[in-house]
């Protein structure tokens, strides 16, 4: 792959001439006006970007917001999302294939992934390919509905990475990472002031790893290069440019048949894998962005962002499932699986833009905060689908999972084409204002105005939908001492849904309404957080799996959903971050919830999660840090039918059960100069065997226990 695009070298030249200006004094405007976040010490973070534009810190925010810092990303070498994720305090990481994740949030999808604060919401709500994590500089998770900020989604959560900017010095690091499964790494990261007015910074990265699932192995390289640019003191211009791909081999497609035809676990091998020896998913992606902050006067700024976006992924799948559904698969033999390939592609192109004015005034003898703005949004994209109905290598027989070693003929994708060509368009006007009842009551209110409209068709089925909506928010907070505060907040989101039922067509729009109560408390004179929340989240037309039907389009089964009305969630959250005590820093959360509405939902859901981060440096040996992470939910399950009548315990209800269980994971730095730091990181210690997920009928097993070692040099 050529790291630097034409974009890339187009911005690299366009910037260039600006390292050569006359020195200006800048460096006000680069403090004044640089992104709000960078407040953040260890694992507390006291500022944030994501629940508002208004200027609030995270305890001034009337929601939970977690923060998952630089700090905490190097430590337990959280590299890519989906390890920082699981990680999180509310977010659930459902691994229903090894290239294709899902996330759920107090009962919910998570669909609502933004960076830097613009994005639209994840077309199918699900992530491809890996995303690294070294483009970040930490990670922002809203819980519960965003509605000023983003206006539709799912009231679960809202995800935004904050991609890292240029230091006010020249500093840099490079490492290198071996570890389990052939996993090699090699990451830099470069920052240099220009001049007063000129600062850049690049990082770039090169993945290769290999894994505990037989015949998978994925390739990730990343190039991120960014500029700040002050051409007087009251204005900031932030260009920047990042490419990324993901190359797998080996990668699920749909995963394990969960149980036997008598209704039996089947509790195969972690490391079994479904995939043929041909299966390939590449993702390619481009991000560009301009970021442009001006100071209209003392108190008012005017902020321009501009984001594109360009995937394209290609690959090669193979999905296996019964072949009779009523025999199921044989206890004895374990034979009665069929599979099918199809070759799978896609392109989306995005581009969002958002212009807002804020500021502060003041009135009845307080200061006041106001945000006024619009934003435009437009994601396209298209795929495309092809199988092998004449060969017989389209739909090959599988020998029992065991005995499964992937070697089955490429088919020949010449048939039953199908896809989508689908357009989004996203057109919103905001308003968000903090008005000071007293020094101590605060009050927030305002809404967010959107219209989405999509154009087109997929497989087959008319796309076409034209929907608008005003989302309110409402917030309070209250100062009851110095160090904490009560709060209140109510918003609502809608979304415009891809997902298809039994007639292959797409459920209606979904609409979510979020009610939080809670407080926030300094701790430990200020060096910890502490958030506790109740929350009450309702939706309707939430898209629940219903099985697969045949698609009339393409001849192949393909999994459809039913719309539920009065799904709720209510439950609460606890977390306290930051220096807990002298030497130890970290986060410890819990989330509690019960689902009602829905049994398949929720059993499938975990309603109780912990999660928790720690690190020790000892006084007597600060060169020394150790740390834990240890990940705990409940018990789910699944319901996946009847026994058939072949078996003699014909009608038993079939039940796919995973055990509450928790994962350990371990980590020791050393730092042997000033410059010069060795880590090593044990994930899984106790090797414990779990399903990723019950999102889905099928499921695969979690990594089995692994290490790395980290070496790092800081100039």
């Amino acid at each position: 792959m050529k790291l630097m695009s034409p974009v890339a070298i187009a911005v690299s030249i366009a910037l260039a001439p600006a390292a050569f200006a006359a020195e200006l004094q800048t460096t006000e405007a680069m403090e004044r006006l640089e992104i709000r976040g960078e407040q953040q010490s260890g694992y507390l973070a006291n500022e944030q970007q994501s629940a508002s534009k208004l200027d609030l810190s995270v305890k001034e925010t009337p929601q939970t917001v977690t923060v998952i810092t630089a700090e905490k990303l190097k430590d337990f070498a959280l590299n890519d999302l989906n390890s920082a994720l699981e990680s999180s305090a509310t977010i659930n990481v459902e691994q229903v294939e090894s290239d294709r994740t899902y996330y759920t949030s107090r009962g919910f999808a998570v669909n609502n992934f933004q960076v830097d604060g613009l994005g639209l919401p994840l077309i199918n709500d699900n992530t491809h390919g890996r995303v690294d994590a070294a483009l970040y500089e930490r990670i922002e998770i809203v819980h519960g509905a965003n509605g000023v900020m983003t206006g539709i989604g799912s009231p679960s959560a809202t995800v935004n990475l904050v991609r890292k900017r240029p230091t006010g010095e020249t500093k840099g690091y490079v490492s290198a990472t071996a570890g389990s499964w052939d996993t090699f790494r090699i990451e830099g990261d470069f920052s240099a002031v220009i001049n007063d007015a000129f600062r850049v910074r690049t990082v770039v990265v090169a993945d290769d790893r290999e894994s505990y699932l037989d015949r998978y192995a994925n390739q990730s390289q990343v190039f991120y290069a960014v500029a700040d640019y002050a051409p007087n003191s009251e204005t900031l211009v932030t260009v920047g440019h990042s490419e990324s791909t993901s190359k797998t081999e080996g990668n699920l497609w749909g995963a394990l048949t969960l149980y036997y035809g008598d209704g039996s676990p089947t509790n195969f091998d972690s490391s079994t894998n479904i995939a043929a020896d041909w299966s390939q998913w590449d993702v390619q992606e481009s991000r560009t962005f301009v970021d442009i902050e001006t100071a209209l006067s003392d108190y008012w700024n005017l902020r321009v962002a501009y984001n594109r976006v360009r995937t394209d992924e290609d690959s090669y799948l193979f999905y296996t499932y019964l072949a009779d559904p009523a025999a199921g698969l044989d206890p004895e033999t374990g034979l009665g699986l069929i599979g099918y390939g199809s070759e799978y592609d896609l392109d989306d192109k995005q581009d969002t833009l958002d212009a807002y004015v804020s500021g502060s005034f003041r009135a009845w003898g307080e200061e006041h905060q106001l945000v006024v703005g619009a934003s435009y949004a437009r994601l396209d994209y298209t795929d495309t689908s092809l199988y092998d109905f004449h060969t017989g290598n389209g739909f090959p027989a599988l020998p029992a999972l065991e005995d499964w070693n992937g070697a089955t003929p490429f088919p020949e994708f010449t048939d039953g084409l199908a896809g989508s060509a689908i357009d989004n368009t996203q057109r919103s006007v905001y308003m968000q204002t903090r008005l000071s009842l007293t020094e101590d009551l605060k009050f927030l209110a305002g809404g967010r105005y959107t219209n989405f409209e999509t154009e087109g068709f997929g497989y087959g089925v008319d796309n076409s939908r034209d929907e608008s909506k005003f989302v309110p928010y409402f917030g309070v907070t209250y100062a009851m001492t110095e160090q904490v505060t009560a709060y209140a907040s109510y918003t609502e989101t809608f979304m415009a849904q891809n997902l298809r039922d039994e007639n292959f067509e797409r459920l209606p729009a979904l609409t979510g309404k979020n009610s939080e109560i809670g407080f926030k408390a300094d701790l430990f004179n200020g060096g910890a957080l502490l958030s506790a929340a109740y929350f009450d989240v309702q939706q309707e037309n939430l898209g629940v799996g219903a099985g697969e039907v045949m698609n009339p389009e393409t001849n192949v089964p393909e999994p459809i959903y039913r719309a539920v009305d009065g799904i709720e969630s209510k439950g609460f959250e606890v977390e306290l971050s930051g220096e807990i005590l002298p030497g130890l820093q970290g986060n410890v959360a819990l989330t509690s919830f019960s689902i009602d509405g829905d049994a398949l939902v929720e059993d499938y859901t975990p309603e109780n999660l912990f999660r928790s981060s720690l690190t020790y440096r000892p006084a007597s040996m600060d060169q020394l840090k150790l740390g834990a992470t240890y990940i705990w939910q409940d018990k789910i399950s699944r319901v996946q039918g009847t026994v058939g009548d072949t078996y003699a315990n014909a009608g038993d209800i079939i039940v796919t059960t995973q055990d509450a269980y928790g994962r350990l994971n371990l980590m020791a730095s050393y730092q042997l100069t000033k410059a010069l730091q060795l880590s090593v990181n044990v994930n899984n210690a106790t090797d414990e065997k779990y399903l990723n997920s019950l999102l889905w009928a099928q499921g695969y097993y979690g990594a089995e226990r692994s290490y790395s070692a980290n070496v790092s040099y800081a100039f």
